[in-house]
């Protein structure tokens, strides 16, 4: 592969940002030199920032792609392809796709069904396939409140570039949906329920939890050792539960709901991930703490762009501005994420890291990739 020399950057290294340029040789970053001279050959960047390429953690933005509309099932492998371009139009250049393991099929309106081994052995087979332009692994949702997590996990193994595994418990009335005003809105607006169903749903969901919610726990961190995948916790809300999380092993929390679980998962060694859209809107849409007080009190380590793919980069430096940072800023969607899953070859701008590079001029209020390289091949 010939060496790609992208100079007269603004470079965002680990702990600075200099003005530079970074040659890319053999899939890996091959040197980088300071100064705004541009030789022969390379890339005239203008001034624009360099950066890593992003590391999503956890996104829904693959299940908008297969269901564009309620009750639309679009062709997987389009879907799937889709998905891939527009994250590495947005600067992510590897992703954990996050699908969900354990159904409930015996709901009388809020059911849903699995699909989680039949989605993940599409992507693998397409990324075998040289058809995807990042680098994509799994992230298994383990949903306690259901009836088929085990079984579905067990569909599952060591082979299938599992990287993450968490623990959602949506039972009503705690972590994310303690607020049952909260739940019944986004409930029946996606489902259609009366105020009646919706209550006979909420005992539904309680009994579920009660007979199989401890044994689902126990198996999904089991499950998780035999992946050899790393743990995360989700919505926790209190101290007592971040205790528990750090027992089952948790590498990283997923969205904590207050301060105070925020505040314990530090004091646990947990890194704390909070969403882009929560951080760009100026609160959580579910009525939760707001990603921007956890900035500002030095609780925030990881941002995901949850559900808006775009949003990555756009709070990476919202928050880079925040700190008065902007090396600081992007590590929370580079170097941080890719040491909570055990990534150590990409995540910077390094002498040897994979050359997982972007391109990124500031628009306004926002930002926009003008060019974005894999491995040192060009995507975007």
């Amino acid at each position: 592969m010939p060496q790609t020399i992208l100079a007269n950057a603004t470079l965002v290294l680990p702990d600075e940002v200099i003005r530079g340029a970074i040659c890319l040789q053999d899939g890996k970053i091959a040197a980088i030199d300071q100064g705004a001279a541009v030789p022969a050959g390379a890339i005239d960047c203008d001034g624009d920032l360099l950066m890593p390429g992003l590391i999503e953690l956890h996104t829904d933005n693959l299940e908008r792609h297969i269901e564009p509309r309620p009750k639309v099932n679009w062709p997987h492998a389009s879907a799937i392809i889709a998905h891939d371009a527009e994250l590495a139009s947005v600067g992510i250049t590897t992703v954990f796709d996050a699908l969900r393991v354990g159904s409930v099929t015996s709901g009388k309106k809020a059911n849903y069904g699995e699909y989680a081994r039949l989605l993940a052995d599409e992507i693998l087979d397409l990324r075998a396939k040289g058809a995807l332009r990042i680098s994509h692994f799994l992230h298994l949702r383990a949903e306690v409140c259901s009836e088929t997590l085990i079984a579905e996990l067990a569909k599952f193994g060591p082979e299938d570039r599992i990287g993450i595994v968490s623990l959602m418990d949506h039972t009503p009335g705690q972590r994310q949906f303690r607020d049952l005003t909260q739940l019944r809105a986004y409930v029946c607006g996606k489902h259609g329920l009366s105020d009646t169903e919706f209550e006979a749903h909420v005992e539904e969901q309680r009994a579920l939890s009660s007979r199989l919610g401890t044994a689902h726990e126990a198996a999904a961190v089991a499950e998780a050792r035999r992946f050899g995948a790393v743990l995360a916790s989700h919505d926790d809300t209190t101290a007592e539960q971040v205790a528990i999380s750090a027992q089952h092993g948790a590498h990283f929390a997923e969205f904590p709901t207050t301060v105070e679980a925020a505040a314990a998962c530090q004091a646990q060694g947990i890194k704390v991930m909070m969403g882009a859209p929560n951080l760009i809107r100026g609160g959580s849409h579910s009525g939760n703490v707001a990603a921007h007080q956890l900035a500002e009190a030095d609780l925030l380590d990881i941002v995901s762009s949850d559900y808006v793919p775009s949003a990555l980069l756009s709070a990476a430096l919202l928050l880079g501005d925040l700190w008065g940072d902007v090396a600081r800023g992007v590590r929370s969607v580079t170097a941080a994420p890719a040491a909570a899953v055990g990534l150590t070859d990409r995540g910077r701008l390094g002498l040897g890291a994979r050359a997982d590079v972007i391109r990124v001029a500031r628009v306004a209020q926002t930002a926009a990739v003008r060019g974005a390289w894999v491995q040192g091949r060009r995507i975007g």
